[in-house]
């Protein structure tokens, strides 16, 4: 089944693009909740329109985008957690405790759109994660998880 996004889904695709995914995945989930529509031939027509006339907006907004990545390159995160013996965390550091330190640094990013490699972190060290801030502009974002006693 061809569908058209009109919103983001983790692990399918972007808004606004064409996507081939199983009948029962659009018909039950995708459609309903409004996430796509079926790729008509009108539909792909309106499509293709709206995508010139975004063009030039899509240029600004990736320079913003790119801004915006030039000051989280410059963030130095330490993210405290409580920890036991040894450099073991209770507990663990995810993508939200990640979110929630750019916060307080001054940078506003949805959990969602912030990857920790490796999933969990459990252990105090030094790590990294990916933040997409647009669909062309992902950063590597070091971070450091310290335990305190």
């Amino acid at each position: 089944m061809e569908l058209i996004l009109k919103q983001d889904v983790a692990n399918l695709g972007f808004a606004d693009d064409i996507v081939n995914v199983k009948n029962g995945y659009g018909r039950n989930f995708l459609i309903p909740q409004g996430k796509a529509i079926l790729a008509t031939p009108s539909a792909k027509k309106v499509l293709a329109e709206t995508l010139k006339q975004r063009a030039y907006k899509e240029a600004s907004i990736v320079k913003e985008a790119e801004k915006a990545s030039e000051a989280l390159k410059a963030l130095e995160l330490k993210i405290t957690a409580k920890a036991g013996e040894g450099d073991k965390l209770f507990g663990s550091v995810s993508n939200a405790n990640v979110a929630e330190a750019l916060e307080a640094a001054g940078q506003s990013i949805d959990k969602k759109f912030i990857v920790v490699a490796g999933g969990l972190v459990k252990r105090a060290g030094k790590y990294n994660a990916k933040v997409r801030l647009h669909r062309d502009v992902i950063v590597d974002l070091p971070f450091e998880v310290v335990g305190e006693k």
